[in-house]
């Protein structure tokens, strides 16, 4: 008669095991955090554009006061509030639209899109999470740069209580309707490769009918006609004119729901955009 065996010790738990189990809310902080991290080591870049900044702020303020020639008002808007305008919106398209809007051309051209085509989330997904990280980068030195834009510029508190709250809600659909452009420009170069040319275009695009550099209120009819059809003016012109007061009571409402249109729309058109991009990554690789 063999002698009973003894039960088997347990075994330790293997460290894949003990690794939290990832989720896609984990996986996008992760390509978050990355171009957060990467963002960070590109300081030449990443300083100059703050230089950048700073100056443009201060030559918008003195082309402002020589337009408004000594006057204290033009149309109902005094000076102040167009000074505290071009600050403000200088200052939030900083963070909205930062130099690098997309990674995907770079990652076309080194064949960096088969690995994130293996990744457990999805490639627009990837994408938008990782402009938000680059985005986000800015807002340490936004900090610091914020008390000398407001010396070389100008600032003013929010119109009112309900400016107050609204602001952040507008200058986050802003960041949304923004990036969104991004991804979609960015997966264009599924198709050419490269961008470079069509960036170009598109910033000096955006940035007008944005009203980052002339608010729509003084664009001529036909033109601000065109900013008001286009998303651009959800990116600069919204948040700021809620700030300001020059969109206030349920014109704040119209306001941010038309950025949630937008936002929306963007975003049918980068799911469409990227089914036709995927056939053809698909089909050239086999």
């Amino acid at each position: 008669m063999s002698a009973p065996t003894a039960p088997a010790a347990p075994q330790p738990p293997s460290a894949a095991a003990k690794r939290p189990r990832a989720t896609p809310l984990r996986a996008h902080l992760a390509c978050a955090r990355m171009e957060f991290r990467t963002a960070l080591t590109y300081r030449t870049a990443y300083l100059s554009s703050f230089a950048m900044m700073l100056l443009q702020i201060w030559l918008l303020t003195v082309v402002w006061r020589a337009l408004y020639d000594g006057r204290t008002e033009v149309d109902g808007l005094s000076l102040a509030t167009m000074t505290a305008y071009a600050t403000l919106t200088t200052l939030q398209y900083q963070l909205v639209s930062p130099w690098r809007s997309s990674p995907i051309d770079q990652r076309v051209r080194e064949g960096k899109v088969a690995i994130d085509l293996l990744r457990p989330v999805g490639f627009p997904g990837q994408m938008l999470a990782g402009q938000l990280g680059w985005a986000s980068s800015a807002v340490p030195v936004l900090l610091v740069a914020l008390p000398f834009a407001l010396l070389i510029g100008a600032g003013q508190a929010p119109a009112s209580t309900a400016a107050g709250f609204a602001y952040p809600v507008a200058l986050l659909g802003a960041l949304l309707v923004n990036q969104l452009l991004g991804l979609l420009l960015g997966m264009v170069s599924f198709w050419t490769l490269e961008v470079t040319g069509a960036l170009m275009a598109y910033r000096f695009i955006a940035q007008f009918f944005s009203g980052a550099l002339v608010p729509l209120w003084f664009m001529p009819g036909p033109v601000r006609l065109a900013a008001e059809w286009l998303p651009f003016q959800a990116t600069a012109y919204t948040p700021a004119a809620v700030y300001l007061g020059q969109i206030e009571g349920s014109g704040i409402a119209v306001a941010l729901g038309v950025q949630l249109a937008w936002i929306a729309a963007l975003g049918a058109l980068s799911a469409l955009v990227w089914s036709r991009a995927r056939r053809r990554v698909m089909s050239q690789g086999g």
